[in-house]
């Protein structure tokens, strides 16, 4: 990873440098400057802010519900109690009825409407598993580009993009199958860079060692990576990895979702 701005250099050659952001979970203000310095932005999704497991008090959970509740589902999420934690959301969503669907739509609409706003052109974006797919296409504009099971050409290099996360028990609005995450992967074929919204599933990228459990990594994802050997493998997902670079074959596989704690995009440059 070069720290030199795009541009011309010493040599007159031309280089290029693209900053890559995950799980922005509502820091807008951030992502405004995000692209500063950078020919393109990748964004690999995860826009939304649910619940903020560092300050109980922030997203849509403690909005709808007070921080007191957010801090007990945070408790019981954390200690892997799944079941007591839907059963404890359940009694909450309960006191908002039918309503409980267009609640969680007019939130996540207004948090895009600041986040869509916020990216600079170009951006080119995919789906994390807390994200609402359906609305992205009313929210994004001229200048940012929406892929998911696609590729595209930036400076020369073919990025490839998969979006989206395998079931769990969390139960998260963008969960997908095993079998369409492989096919969508499988329609990307050989890149130069792979960029997705979950690891690849290898126990030192899936592992979160402050919620002190296992994230699900995609195998179908591990394999292609081994067979095509891409020169970057980007993905985030995992906030506080276990190893957040490692890698694999000739690949380099690095987390970057970091973004809504630091504010700080990864940058890569050739």
């Amino acid at each position: 990873m070069a720290s030199t701005p795009s541009g011309n250099h010493g040599s007159g050659t031309r280089r290029t440098r693209v900053h890559v952001v995950s799980d922005v979970h509502g820091n807008a203000r951030d992502l405004a400057r995000a692209g500063e310095g950078a020919d393109a932005l990748i964004c690999l999704g995860d826009l939304v802010l649910f619940l903020d497991y560092a300050d109980h008090s922030r997203g849509i959970f403690p909005d709808l519900f007070g921080k007191e509740n957010a801090d007990r589902i945070v408790e019981l999420r954390t200690a892997r109690r799944f079941e007591e934690a839907r059963a404890f959301g359940a009694r909450l969503w309960a006191g908002i009825g039918a309503d409980r669907g267009a609640a969680i739509e007019r939130a996540v609409r207004r948090q895009y409407a600041e986040l869509f706003a916020a990216f600079p052109t170009p951006t080119y974006a995919t789906y994390g598993n807390v994200d609402m797919p359906v609305l992205w296409k009313e929210y994004a504009r001229p200048g940012t580009t929406v892929l998911d099971g696609q590729r595209v050409e930036i400076g020369g290099r073919t990025f490839g993009f998969v979006g989206g996360g395998l079931k769990t028990p969390m139960r998260t609005p963008y969960e997908i199958d095993d079998e369409e995450y492989a096919a969508k992967i499988e329609a990307v074929g050989e890149v130069d860079v792979l960029c997705t919204h979950i690891p690849p599933e290898v126990p030192e990228l899936v592992y979160d060692t402050v919620a002190r459990r296992f994230e699900r990594g995609s195998r179908a994802l591990l394999d292609a990576i081994r067979r095509t050997r891409p020169r970057y493998a980007l993905f985030g997902h995992v906030h506080q990895p276990l190893t957040p670079r490692m890698r694999i074959g000739a690949t380099e596989c690095v987390n970057v979702g970091h973004f809504a704690g630091t504010g700080r995009p990864w940058a890569l440059e050739w």
